[in-house]
């Protein structure tokens, strides 16, 4: 009996060992035979086409996609970014069409139509335009409580406007030129260049723009398709000489040549432009609003360095 009951026991074991050798045969072939093309995903998998995170544009190396979503990683707010190689064509883009405030990235538009008047001979460089500070609030509907300036006059020759306009991003410059320029001017120049994503704004609407637009105005700029020779070169000097540099240049090698333009209202924060590189000139933009813009600032000076260190390490 010892004997009957032992014999069955190994028989059962063996049969166990042999089911589990058919399972894992099985399962192995399953596997071989699946299409090459097909992919195992989660339930969860398909969420992610909407979810919040960077996605590459088709025309970049994911070498560059993956430095700028590592440095994305647990921020707060939102973000949208362009960088494009102007040497190479390597580009990344991210919530490029989302609309924000612009700031002072609007005053870009007004660099622009101003020269565009000289060129026309509607205005020279060396014009001196004035108006009564209390008008320019009026006119462009700046309460007291938020008016950097109440009384007086401002008055300036238009070379001077434009160059506190866009190094220290004045404002009443800015208010100056647009008011002798007029807002439907601006607006035309937006419309004659293709900027179709941004807005001038007037009464109580803010001026808009997005990322794709931004960046579109300085591949347009650096390509000498916003004016002639001569204009081209004055206005990327202005921005050259830009002197708030504690976002795009801020990490960058000292002597770094940056052509770039801020813009900070409230929640928003931004900076774009142009760098150039023994490695080939790029473009960024990166516009964002957030809870802590300061925080954004210091992100959007990491960005700028992680970008920069991307393209020299390239052969």
């Amino acid at each position: 009996m010892r004997r009957d009951r032992l014999a069955r026991q190994g028989f059962f074991r063996f049969l166990r060992l042999f089911l589990l050798v058919i399972f894992v045969a099985g399962i192995s072939a399953l596997i071989v035979s699946w299409p090459s093309n097909k992919t195992l995903i989660s339930p969860i998998s398909s969420s992610l086409a909407d979810s919040d995170l960077p996605v590459a544009d088709t025309k970049e190396a994911s070498g560059l996609a993956d430095i700028i979503q590592n440095e994305l990683k647990d921020v707060k707010g939102d973000y949208a970014i362009v960088v494009s190689n102007l040497k190479t064509g390597e580009s990344y883009t991210f919530n490029e069409h989302k609309v924000f405030d612009s700031g002072s990235l609007y005053k870009l538009w007004v660099m622009g139509e101003v020269y565009e008047q000289i060129k026309e001979g509607k205005l020279s460089e060396d014009q001196v335009v004035s108006e009564e500070i209390s008008i320019l609030n009026e006119k462009f509907k700046i309460s007291s409580e938020s008016a950097e300036l109440t009384e007086g006059k401002i008055e300036l020759p238009v070379n001077v406007a434009l160059q506190r306009m866009i190094t220290i991003s004045d404002n009443y410059s800015a208010l100056l030129l647009t008011w002798k320029l007029r807002l439907s001017k601006v607006k035309a120049f937006l419309g004659a260049h293709g900027f179709m994503e941004s807005k001038v704004g007037g009464a109580d609407e803010l001026p808009t723009t997005t990322a794709y637009d931004i960046a579109l105005y300085f591949e347009q700029l650096y390509k000498g398709e916003l004016g002639d020779a001569d204009i081209t070169s004055k206005m990327i000097a202005l921005l050259k000489g830009q002197k708030l540099n504690g976002k795009l240049p801020k990490y960058l090698p000292k002597g770094t040549i940056v052509a770039h333009k801020t813009g900070e209202l409230g929640l928003i924060t931004h900076d774009a432009g142009i760098i150039y590189s023994s490695k080939g000139d790029y473009i960024i933009v990166v516009l964002s609003e957030t809870p802590r813009p300061a925080d954004a600032e210091e992100k959007i000076a990491q960005i700028s360095k992680a970008v920069y260190d991307y393209f020299q390490s390239k052969n």
